[in-house]
C-alpha cells in the first residue's frame, strides 16, 4: 500500500505518530488516567456526600476536581501535540470528535471547580453533582474513542 505524500516514513512508523513521546512511548495514554480517575473520583464523592452531607466528602470532591484539572491540563497539551504533530491524525474523524468532547469534558471540569467552592451544601446538590455525571459521561464517549485511535487507526502504535 502506497504512503501518502505526506507521511514522514522513518522506517519503524506505519501509523499516525505520537508525536509527544519519550523513549518512542506515547505520554498522553501515560497521562489520561489520572483526570479520568480523578473525575471518577470526584463523581462518586459528591454521590456519598449527596446521601450523607458529610462536609469532608464535598472537601474530597473538590482536591479531586483540582488534581483531575491538573491532570487534564498535561493529557491536554500532549494529545494536542499529538494531533497537530501527524495531519493523518487530523484526518480521522474520530480524533477531532475525541479532542472536542474531551474539551468540553474539561470546561465542565472548570466550572464545576468553581461550583465546588461555594458552600458544600448548595455546590454539591444539584449542580455539583449534575456537572460531574456530565463529565464522567462525556469522558465515556471520548474514552471508547481513545482506544477506537488506537485499536482501529494505530495512532502511536510503532511496527
Amino acid at each position: 500500500m502506497p504512503l501518502p505524500p505526506d507521511h514522514r516514513h522513518d522506517g519503524r512508523h506505519d501509523h499516525p505518530r505520537s508525536t509527544a513521546s519519550i523513549f518512542g512511548h506515547p505520554l498522553h495514554p501515560m497521562l489520561v488516567p489520572i483526570p479520568i480517575t480523578c473525575f471518577i473520583g470526584t463523581l462518586i464523592t459528591d454521590i456519598v456526600y449527596s446521601r450523607t452531607y458529610d462536609m469532608q466528602w464535598a472537601n474530597f470532591s473538590v482536591w479531586l476536581l483540582a488534581a483531575g484539572l491538573i491532570g487534564a491540563l498535561f493529557a491536554v497539551i500532549t494529545g494536542m501535540t499529538d494531533f497537530v504533530g501527524d495531519k493523518r491524525v487530523r484526518n480521522i474523524a474520530v480524533a477531532w470528535v475525541h479532542g472536542i468532547g474531551n474539551g468540553v469534558a474539561s470546561i465542565l471540569a472548570i466550572v464545576n471547580v468553581f461550583v465546588h467552592s461555594r458552600d458544600a451544601y448548595t455546590s454539591v446538590v444539584p449542580t455539583g453533582l449534575t456537572l460531574s455525571v456530565l463529565t464522567v459521561a462525556i469522558m465515556a464517549v471520548t474514552g471508547w474513542l481513545g482506544g477506537t485511535l488506537v485499536y482501529k487507526h494505530g495512532v502511536g502504535v510503532s511496527r
